[in-house]
This record gives structure tokens, sequence and C-alpha cells, in this order.
């Protein structure tokens, strides 16, 4: 195992850059696709959602880095299951997929606890599954592969380049207000 490879250092880097991609990008198609204006505006969602003219949903990929850096902690000590192996972005996929969306804690919507303790209607929370499933699964074929060709200084450039105009977007966004 190449220890610069699976440093915790670049694990974190890598981690929070493609979440953050992943997140834009997932977030922008279900925007488009799945009419999240209209349906976070619904009665038994507009309690748990902030509304679209709300201006800390502009700052919302300006947090994406924190929560990378979150999975990175999960995923280091596991690295050597997660990256060490032919199907390592496969186990990455549905550990995210089991323990942070369908196993969840909490009732957030798409849950197992959310489709049982709230009244938000099943068919409106399996909706989002077109939206975080997918990103988790992008994550984890993207960081799978970025981690384990270390060689391929492009990839790093693109992604970073990438990384820092989402990252601009949202502050000239703010700047607006």
């Amino acid at each position: 195992m190449n220890n610069n490879q699976y440093s915790l250092w670049s694990l974190v880097v890598k981690t929070a850059v493609v979440h953050s991609i992943t997140y834009f990008l997932m977030g922008v198609l279900a925007l488009q696709i799945l009419d999240y204006e209209k349906l976070m505006a619904s009665p038994y969602m507009v309690c748990w959602f902030r509304q679209f003219g709300d201006p800390i949903l502009r700052a919302g990929p300006l947090f994406q880095p924190l929560r990378g850096l979150v999975f990175a902690l999960a995923f280091y000590p596991l690295r050597e299951i997660l990256f060490g192996r032919k199907n390592g972005w496969l186990v990455m996929w549905w550990v995210l997929v089991a323990l942070g969306i369908l196993s969840t804690f909490g009732p957030p919507p798409g849950s197992i606890e959310g489709m049982v303790y709230t009244l938000i209607p099943i068919s409106d929370q399996l909706l989002g599954y077109l939206e975080v499933v997918p990103q988790a699964l992008l994550l984890s074929v993207i960081l799978y592969y970025w981690v384990n060709r270390p060689e391929q200084r492009w990839l790093g450039w693109v992604l970073g380049i990438v990384f820092a105009i989402l990252m601009i977007l949202p502050i000239l966004g703010l700047m607006q207000l």
C-alpha cells in the first residue's frame, strides 16, 4: 500500500472535492428534473426545508467540503477495504446508501425512519432517491478511481479547477444580494 496514496490528508482533499462536485451536479439535475421548488413548498415539506428565496441556499455548496471531511474521516479507517480492493467502490456506495440514506438515526425523508414516522407521502420520499443514490454512486466511483490512480495528475487538475469554480459561484451569488 502506498502510504501517500492513502494518507488522511490526501483522502480528505479528494473526498471533499469529489463530494462537492457530485453534490452540485446531482443537485442541479434534481432541481431541474424533480421540480424541487414545488415539492419543498408543499405543506408537509415546508417545515423541514428552507424555501428557494432563502439566501442561505446559495451558500449550500460552500458547506459540502465539510461533509467531504466527515466522509473522509469515516472512509480512512476502511481505506484498505474501500480503495485496496477491486470492487471497493461498490462497498463504498453500499455503505453510503445503507448508512447515509436508508438507515439514518433520525427520520429524514427517504430513510426507513422517515417512511415510518413522518407524514410525508412515501412516493415523495422515494423521489429523492433519484438524486441521492446516483450521487453516492458517482462519489464512490470517481473517488475510488482518483485514489487508485495518483499518477494521473490531469484528473486532479480537472477536478480541482471544477471544484474551485463551484466554490466561487455561490460566493458571487451571495455578493449579489
